[in-house]
């Protein structure tokens, strides 16, 4: 891995930022206010959105002394392939409106931290670009929205899978785009010489969804998105690609046997950082009762909130194996492109590393639920009588 950047960051102003809350103020200031509001929106009320963030309070840290932490492994291997932590960066859609050079720049960033990216179906780069661009790092998987046109559908998935991409994450909570009123009324579209690129070529009503309409692009998406989408899509799939496939949206534990049932490799708890179903639950809460539900058949990625090292510690004492990191990734990029992002991904590995010394942990696989307590309970276990 590359030389470490340093325990701060200097954004293009001359602006310090010293943790991940602190990235997104940064780049709220900087970020067109339309563009801003994308990023960082949801649906409806956004009680989702808050609730994803304040769930990491619920719960509590209860460590373990005596214990030799003079070397902490982070290592976290993904289908056969070597991470320098368990953090995974999300897809996220229309990157370049926070830097021109957009989903390059994060692959790039990426790479060089020795982690992986998902790459989303509504990037503004081709895939095969971006491929090419983090093609130093260690994998890549390319995040699969279903498009009725299953012509289209497959084509889009042989493009992935020859462009390098490791596997498949299908997003299945989204069979409509949730209510997100701040996009409304900023009357939001792409700017000018922006395009879907991987969607290029989806035709609707004899028009082909190219980027000299922006709006139009947007609508022919959300036209496209199957609706109609069941767990048959997964056998669809497993006919078209032998790549391992995730399910990404899930929050329900009878959904996630359903998922196993169908032969799945991983699920990813999420509810699309709060942008669908608004008053669903915080992802945090749902680990635990997902991984019960499956057990270890299968690989848990979560994602919703990650700002904070020790965020990622208590999702994964829970019971996920890796977090997914979203919206703070798209701040870095915007304060400092490449560098940001770096920075970013360093900022929180630095953390994480920190808080499983501090709680005595030397590996992810010292990492056990005896390490979280929901907040209140260490009164009823003694730990705080008479304090």
């Amino acid at each position: 891995m590359s030389t470490q950047l340093g325990p701060t960051a200097m954004d293009r102003s001359g602006n310090d930022f010293f943790d991940l809350e602190e990235v997104e103020v940064l780049a709220k200031k900087k970020l067109p206010k339309p563009v801003y509001d994308y990023y960082a929106g949801g649906a409806d009320t956004e009680s989702t959105v808050r609730d994803n963030r304040a769930v990491y309070g619920r719960y509590r840290l209860l460590p373990r002394y005596m214990v030799d932490v003079s070397h902490c492994d982070l290592t976290y291997h993904l289908l056969g392939h070597k991470l320098s932590m368990p953090i995974v960066v999300a897809p996220m859609s229309q990157q370049r409106m926070a830097d021109d050079e957009g989903e390059l720049a994060v692959a790039r960033a990426v790479a060089k931290e020795d982690t992986v990216m998902v790459l989303s179906t509504m990037a503004t780069q081709p895939l095969e670009d971006v491929a090419k661009a983090g093609k130093d790092g260690p994998l890549q998987l390319f995040q699969l929205y279903v498009i009725k046109d299953r012509a289209f559908c497959r084509r889009l998935i042989q493009r992935a899978a020859r462009a390098g991409y490791a596997g498949f994450m299908v997003t299945v909570d989204a069979p409509r785009l949730g209510n997100r009123i701040s996009d409304e009324r900023n009357k939001f579209s792409l700017p000018p010489g922006m395009e879907i690129s991987n969607l290029s070529g989806l035709v609707k009503g004899g028009q082909e969804a190219k980027g000299d309409s922006s709006s139009h692009i947007v609508r022919v998406f959300q036209e496209q998105v199957d609706a109609s989408l069941t767990w048959e899509f997964v056998k669809w799939m497993r006919d078209v690609t032998k790549l391992p496939i995730f399910v990404k949206g899930i929050l329900s534990p009878e959904d996630a046997r359903k998922a196993v049932d169908v032969g799945v490799d991983g699920i990813v708890v999420s509810n699309h950082g709060g942008r669908q179903l608004d008053y669903s639950p915080a992802t945090l809460d749902m680990i635990a009762p997902i991984r019960a539900a499956v057990g270890h058949r299968v690989l848990l990625l979560m994602d919703g909130g990650i700002r904070r090292g020790t965020d990622v510690l208590k999702a994964i004492a829970l019971g996920a194996d890796a977090v997914m990191l979203g919206r703070p990734v798209l701040y870095g990029l915007a304060l400092q492109g490449e560098e940001g992002v770096r920075k970013v991904l360093q900022m929180l590995r630095r953390e994480l590393t920190l808080a499983m010394q501090l709680a005595g942990c030397t590996s992810l696989q010292t990492i056990t639920q005896s390490l979280v307590l929901p907040f209140g309970v260490g009164v009823h276990l003694g730990h705080a009588s008479k304090l």
